[in-house]
């Protein structure tokens, strides 16, 4: 099967839970991990502390997410490993021709994250009409900035 785009690389891993504070705790104090910003977005239920370890185009976004109200959906804290991001070389491509192989993908298609990228969500279960998805795991597809595909493309 020949793809018309490519996986680079891991991009982030986001988790979940009842107090961001109590994330950061493990992560930023006593893990090392760096602080980079936060992101808070009313639509998507979350309060979340984006944090990154290594550098330059291998960094990796660690992002620390609890929800703005704990009885709304999306319900970011409900599944403590939320989801991993992978950087993609052409993520319009990517989608189309996932999609065309039977993709399902989550509701709200290609839009700016909170790093600033373009990214969308692969659904973690699959459906009649798309039997491919990420099988319990909600995987989020990143365009790779041009020094990331320089970088890890080859």
């Amino acid at each position: 099967m020949t793809r018309p785009f490519r996986i680079l690389g891991l991009q982030q891993v986001a988790i979940g839970g009842a107090s961001k504070s109590r994330l950061r705790g493990l992560w930023v104090d006593l893990l090392g991990l760096t602080p980079a910003g936060t992101f808070v977005s009313e639509r998507e239920n979350v309060d979340e502390d984006i944090c990154t370890l290594g550098r330059g185009p291998f960094q990796v976004e660690v992002d620390l997410m609890q929800p703005l109200d704990p009885d709304k959906k999306p319900a970011v804290h409900a599944t403590p490993l939320n989801h991993i991001g992978l950087w993609v070389d052409d993520l319009a491509v990517a989608v189309e021709w996932l999609t065309a192989q039977g993709v399902r993908f989550a509701p709200g298609g290609i839009r700016q994250g909170g790093a600033g990228h373009d990214i969308c969500f692969i659904h973690p279960r699959s459906n009649d009409e798309f039997p491919w998805a990420g099988e319990g795991v909600l995987i989020e597809l990143v365009q790779a900035p041009p020094e990331v595909i320089a970088a890890l493309g080859g």
